[in-house]
């Protein structure tokens, strides 16, 4: 490699980001209260108001979004009672990696009688952007969770569009010590082109998951009452307790609200900021 590469490499890795957080939260006296919280690097979360029951949070990216190796790390943990909605300020953009790609690391443990919802706003992948994601999620046997992502190839408001780059997205849930799902998707190389096959998203440029713990097939019911509504492509479905929504769209509007339309048949109460 040639000086002046090497030394545009080095420039790059040092300015990379680095942002981790940890918490854990408690139930005392019927209310939610934050226990012990490390943060580090650019990444911060902030508990706008106090609540009745549940405490919210929000998570921070003070480095502007992420790009090509950069690394974030979320550990929280809902212990036994607590109720703890966490989302993000804002949608997360990834930016283009010329280099090594981003890594998000997020684990979430939730104890006995625990309800945990995880609902950040949209990320949104810019083209040649390159990000690895990965959940680990340990449920107690009697806790309760809901977790939706949401993840946009390009701006399609603004005319842009990913056409190549690298997502890979793992998920691990446990519950009660026992893998319930595994899943990894991975999409790279001419992302554009495998987005506009039929059998992957048929052109749309946004996809979305939600994950209902417990979910059943009376749960898959109630959401599927709402598909009239629906704008884009939504599938459900529930098996050994656990339920699934599937959603893809053209665009990233019209993904939120079929996401939104969904929630409110599980009885979840949006962040405010999604109501902004």
């Amino acid at each position: 490699m040639r000086s002046d590469a090497l030394a545009t490499s080095s420039v790059f890795e040092a300015n990379r980001a680095r942002g981790a957080v940890r918490f854990e939260v408690h139930a005392r006296e019927g209310a939610t209260r934050r226990g012990a919280l490390h943060e580090s690097g650019s990444l911060r979360v902030r508990f706008p108001s106090p609540e009745d029951q549940g405490l919210s949070g929000v998570f921070v990216n003070t480095a502007g979004g992420v790009a090509g190796g950069d690394s974030f790390d979320i550990d929280v943990t809902a212990g036994e009672g607590s109720r703890l909605t966490l989302t993000t300020a804002a949608a997360e953009k990834v930016y283009r990696a010329p280099g090594p790609a981003a890594q998000l690391n997020i684990a979430l443990q939730v104890g006995a009688e625990a309800h945990l919802s995880w609902l950040p706003q949209e990320t949104i992948l810019f083209d040649r952007a390159r990000v690895q994601r990965r959940f680990d999620i340990a449920l107690d046997e009697t806790a309760s969770l809901l977790l939706c992502e949401i993840v946009v190839f390009g701006r399609t408001a603004m005319g842009e569009r990913m056409e190549q780059g690298e997502f890979v997205d793992r998920w691990r849930l446990r519950r009660g010590g026992r893998l319930v799902f595994a899943e990894t998707v991975r999409l790279d190389g001419d992302i554009g082109a495998k987005l506009a096959r039929s059998a992957i998203a048929k052109g749309g440029a946004a996809i979305g998951t939600a994950l209902i713990v417990p979910g059943d097939e009376a749960l898959v019911e109630r959401i599927r009452e709402a598909s009239e509504s629906f704008a884009g492509e939504v599938g459900i479905s529930a098996w050994n307790g656990v339920a699934m929504a599937r959603f893809c769209a053209q665009d990233a509007a019209r993904l939120r609200a079929d996401m939104m339309a969904v929630l409110a048949r599980t009885g979840a109460a949006l962040p405010r900021l999604w109501l902004n």
